[in-house]
């Protein structure tokens, strides 16, 4: 320990060690978004055999990572500002420590729950404190390659996750043909070992964060100048500290501005840089980023590459995805943040208009044929013999693409084959077996119309509808080639500006009276709009395939291109006092070329 203090005395070693740690803070989020895809088809395969964990179960453990972060995004602001940033940080590493035995460990649902809500707490806590932090720490010359490090850590947290899932994927393969229970035990060692393989990163990330210094500007909005100091000689000279120390020292407002307590919050100065925060991470989600990279293997299959091919792909954008990032942080202080998210998200708009296009041009020769089917539906099930079938399939490859409902309960099935033949012998569609009502607490809800979730029970009495059924061709192998090219593009875009500069809008527009609850909440709005393209997606690509749902995101892509080249001033080399000023004086030169105007 004197040894690592003594190293820690130097400056330049200081910056480079809280850029680390700072970083891992970022590897954790990553880990916390895609450590589940790689160990759920595992987990579902044990946890159904061994705990009898059914699909809504399997559901909310997924999502349970989600609702912690919503929940700790609404408080991370607060306790930031109550507690210091640094603590915060070191209790989001704790509890991310924490959340791995718990699921690694777990012997049922309850427990495994619960150490999903610990990781998605963590999730939040970190996307918050964790940009703040390095905002509120790094000059001004080197705050854009800081909060960058954290995208590219948190994108290269997905590829190690993909890369755990991968491994482990491998050696489950080796076991094919042997007998099912141990297999099943196989299957359950191995998302057991995928979580396992994420702790390190998350003890040191909490070590680390014991040994940095608290947020100068936190230090002395509490009164500590002597503190902040302090805390600025340990990353700078002492010279470039009390310069640094006298900039931070400047009012963000008029003093007679401060003095109006409460109401000045509602000033111009505070509110155009939240609402300039919220629109960008708003529009960040909006443009399908999420879904894309979650999706990317069902859309590339769907377009026309095989499973393997489409896997491929998969791991392409992953890539893709982390080089430019690395290019990003390159250039994020040298060319600035408004250059690169305008035009990272202009490359975003053409790129999914041209997966759009294609999209649009595969699904317009598909045939409509439920009409023909619905004939088929008797009560609560569908049975159509192939030969009845066999008239309406092309000479060629084929697919057919079935929505369909039991009440609440919504569905989706595709099917391909070659010729007038069909797997199995007949289309049959039945009612599920196993699902779940309200549990005490959604019945309790829904008495008081407070439960926006339906009730899936009713699907047990529901008789089936089908809502779309379409019969096309496969597509070809080269359409999918050219959708991929679209979808690298759209991920070299998105990584190159909106991926890095999307934080550093969090963190940097936010005046500091306001800056940590004001990001707790544009956070939660990114959240919300994430969630809500996510739930929108599927049933959108089923009724009304996957074009409309591209040509969304490009509106969505369009317009923040449009926000970023118009309202985005450039931060680039400028105090965080310095920015904040400069609402403020564009609204004073707002107004005097008003008066200018009315006295015309």
């Amino acid at each position: 320990m004197p040894m690592i203090s003594q190293w820690l005395a130097q400056p330049r070693n200081y910056r480079r060690f809280l850029l680390c740690i700072a970083g891992l803070g970022g590897l954790l989020y990553g880990i916390d978004v895609g450590i589940i895809a790689g160990a759920l088809p595992y987990l579902e395969a044990s946890a159904a055999a061994q705990w009898g964990l059914t699909s809504q179960q399997l559901g909310l453990v997924v999502a349970a990572v989600l609702l912690g972060s919503v929940l700790s995004s609404l408080t991370a602001g607060a306790l930031a500002d109550r507690f210091g940033r640094l603590p915060v940080m070191v209790l989001s590493g704790a509890l991310f420590s924490l959340s791995i035995p718990v699921i690694a460990l777990a012997d049922g649902y309850q427990p495994l729950l619960l150490g999903r809500l610990l990781q998605g707490v963590s999730g939040g806590l970190i996307g918050v404190v964790v940009p703040l932090y390095l905002a509120e720490c790094l000059p001004a010359d080197q705050r854009g390659r800081g909060t960058g490090l954290f995208q590219l850590l948190l994108t290269l947290g997905l590829v190690l996750a993909a890369v755990l899932g991968l491994l482990v994927a491998h050696q489950i393969d080796q076991l094919a043909g042997q007998a099912a229970p141990l297999v099943i035990a196989a299957k359950d060692k191995a998302w057991r070992q995928i979580f396992w393989l994420s702790l390190p990163p998350g003890v040191l990330f909490t070590a680390g964060a014991c040994l940095l210094a608290e947020s100068p500007r936190w230090l002395l909005r509490r009164g500590a100048r002597t503190a902040a100091l302090a805390a600025l000689c340990r990353s700078a000279p002492r010279a470039q500290a009390q310069r640094e120390l006298a900039a931070m020292l400047q009012p963000e407002v008029p003093q007679s501005a401060q003095t109006q307590g409460r109401s000045s919050l509602l000033q111009w100065q505070f509110v155009a840089p939240f609402l300039l925060a919220c629109s960008i991470l708003a529009l960040n989600q909006a443009s399908g980023i999420n879904s894309i990279l979650a999706y990317s293997v069902t859309i590339l299959d769907q377009a026309g590459l095989s499973g393997a091919l489409a896997n491929s792909g998969d791991v392409l954008l992953k890539l893709v995805n982390a080089l430019m990032t690395v290019l990003a942080v390159l250039l994020v202080d040298r060319k600035g943040r408004k250059f690169l998210l305008t035009l990272g998200s202009a490359g975003m708009a053409l790129s999914l208009l041209a997966a759009g296009l294609l999209f649009d041009q595969q699904e317009g020769s598909q045939r409509d044929v439920r009409p023909v089917l619905a004939q088929a539906v008797q009560g609560r099930s569908l049975q159509l013999e192939s030969d009845r079938l066999a008239a309406l399939l092309p000479a060629g490859e084929w697919q057919l693409t079935l929505a369909y409902s039991y009440g609440p309960y919504q569905a989706t099935r595709q099917l391909r084959g070659s010729g007038a033949t069909l797997a199995g012998g007949a289309l049959q569609i039945s009612a599920p077996t196993q699902l779940e009502g309200d549990s005490v607490i959604g019945a309790a809800f829904r008495r008081l119309h407070l439960n926006p979730f339906p009730d899936l029970a009713q699907a047990q009495h529901s008789p089936l509808v089908l809502e779309r059924a379409t019969l096309g061709d496969v597509p070809a192998q080269r359409h999918g080639w050219l959708v991929l090219a679209s979808l690298v593009l759209f991920i070299a875009s998105f990584a190159v500006g909106p991926g890095v500069c999307v934080w550093l809008a969090l963190s940097e527009l936010m005046p500091n009276r306001i800056r940590s609850n004001g990001m707790s909440i544009a956070l939660l709005i990114n959240q919300f709009v994430s969630t809500a393209i996510a739930a929108v997606f599927l049933p959108t690509v089923v009724q009304h395939g996957y074009a409309p749902m591209f040509y969304l995101w490009a509106g969505s892509a369009l317009l923040y291109c449009l926000v970023a080249a118009l309202l985005l001033p450039e931060t680039r080399g400028k105090t965080l006092e310095e920015i904040s000023l400069h609402f403020r004086s564009a609204r004073a030169s707002a107004a005097v070329q008003g008066e200018a105007r009315q006295e015309a």
